[in-house]
């Protein structure tokens, strides 16, 4: 569910005139610089989504924060690639033939899911991407009663766009709990879904992206509830409580006290790649075989963007997190190993006869 209400927050660093600490020649500048100028050329940001969109507006807020150490004399430049969920955008990073570190890509994580489902649209691998930037947020499960309901036999009508899309996060999360489940497809969008459960024709959401916490006031304003939450994984990957949510329990922790059957090792990796996904906001990536200088130096000019206010604001006011030293750690569960992608695949047909199309 996003609202991404902060779209107008990333509209006044893009503008930049109104508010001078959104120039990018006001960013800080981390200490021993390297600066882009000595390597030549033109630096690119291929964006995974719709001019104008959500996606959009992060790369061209980010670009900048990057410019004054890749690009100080020439804007980078924004290419808005493809549909929404951004899969144009990360099948045309993967057709780079030379990785001459002059692009990266701006992705959702809509993206890593129809990855993991098996979209035929998909050309692209996330195990080769670089990552440099991560916006990362929340997922929250909302039940109708609280986890008081989890003891009653009728399935529990769960709120979902599609079984590939961001849901899919909540649908394992049931499994993995016991608990039997009835998906309403089709509810797309904070409207549908928050009408949806104010009619009480479903009983159960999964908050993801921005804005959760006023998503999450107006559940609970209908007898809604946090019962579990997709966490957070740590420096070590271990999946932990999310930070914003400190007295919720991650999935783990409410199967444990529920004594549920854990899944198979294959289809728990699975649900680790999609969780990952679907609490990726973006991602920014570099393509296979950049140079190592490339690399070091988009991720210098990345801690100094993030360093800047503007940037911090609009993540503070969207409820996400940026950063640079945690994106591998964000990105690695999706790199999800055959026998994962297969027991999940086989998982959505047995369920719900779905496949890709």
């Amino acid at each position: 569910m996003k609202r991404r209400a902060a779209l107008g927050a990333l509209g006044t660093i893009i503008a930049g005139s109104a508010l001078p600490f959104a120039r990018a020649s006001d960013l800080p500048t981390p200490a021993n610089a390297i600066f882009a100028d000595t390597f030549g050329g033109s630096y690119r940001i291929v964006v995974g989504g719709l001019p104008g969109g959500q996606a959009d507006r992060w790369g061209r807020a980010i670009a900048l924060g990057l410019e004054k150490i890749l690009s100080p004399r020439t804007p980078l430049r924004i290419e808005t690639v493809g549909g929404q969920d951004g899969v144009t955008g990360a099948n045309r990073l993967q057709t780079l033939m030379v990785s001459d570190g002059h692009t990266a890509a701006l992705l959702p994580g809509e993206s890593s899911i129809a990855f993991l489902t098996g979209d035929p649209r998909v050309h692209f691998r996330p195990g080769e991407w670089i990552p440099i930037l991560a916006g990362l947020s929340s997922g929250v499960i909302v039940l109708r009663g609280g986890a008081g309901r989890l003891a009653q036999a009728a399935p529990v009508r769960l709120a979902a766009a599609a079984p590939e899309s961001p849901d899919l996060a909540a649908i394992l999360a049931f499994e993995r709990l016991g608990v039997p489940i009835s998906p309403i497809f089709g509810l797309r969008g904070t409207t549908a879904v928050a009408r949806a459960f104010g009619l009480g024709e479903v009983d159960a959401v999964m908050l993801t992206g921005e804005d959760i916490p006023a998503d999450l006031a107006s559940l609970q304003a209908e007898g809604g509830a946090a019962i579990c939450s997709l966490g957070t994984v740590d420096q070590a990957g271990r999946t932990v409580r999310d930070p914003r949510f400190a007295n919720v329990p991650t999935v783990a922790e409410l199967a444990g006290i529920r004594h549920a059957k854990a899944l198979s090792p294959p289809l728990e990796r699975a649900f680790q790649g999609v969780a990952a996904a679907s609490r990726l906001d973006f991602i920014m990536v570099l393509p296979h075989l950049t140079p190592a200088a490339s690399v070091a130096l988009w991720r210098q000019a990345a801690l100094g963007a993030i360093q800047g206010s503007a940037l911090q604001s609009a993540a503070t006011a969207s409820a996400i997190s940026l950063t640079v030293n945690g994106a591998a750690v964000a990105l690695a569960p999706i790199a999800a190993s055959p026998e994962a992608l297969l027991a999940l695949r086989q998982f959505l047909f047995t369920r719900f006869g779905w496949r890709p199309s």
